[in-house]
């Protein structure tokens, strides 16, 4: 169970968007500030059972692999085609969506290059 989005506006949003599924990168805060980990959520977001408010939510996420190499926070700022990133202008922000061009970037900057015929995970 991931229950580190919070309360705020802007992630609830998000997290209303994420469906079972969903592909999600994985990044650490302090003290690494990297991306590290491909993970997949197994539920839709649902109401936080330790919230007596059920304003928070939840989902659930199978690990699905480390990613070969960690992507810094400064090598993702450097990347002009990721520079419409909202989490990369905010890092406080726990939850934001990626295009699927931003997604394949992040796979390729951790090691991991689409092959003709087999997708990306």
């Amino acid at each position: 169970m991931w229950r580190h989005a919070g309360s705020r506006p802007d992630a609830l949003r998000q997290l209303k968007q994420v469906h079972k599924g969903d592909r999600t990168l994985c990044y650490h805060g302090k003290p690494e500030h990297t991306i590290y980990a491909l993970a997949e959520v197994s539920r839709d977001p649902y109401p936080d059972p330790q919230d007596e408010d059920s304003k928070k939510l939840v989902m659930d996420l199978r690990a699905i692999e480390r990613l070969p190499r960690q992507v810094p926070l400064a090598e993702m700022r450097d990347n002009r085609l990721l520079r419409k990133i909202k989490f990369l202008k905010n890092t406080r922000l726990t939850i934001c969506p990626l295009t699927d061009e931003e997604y394949a970037e992040l796979l390729r900057m951790a090691g991991i290059v689409a092959s003709p015929g087999i997708p990306l995970p």
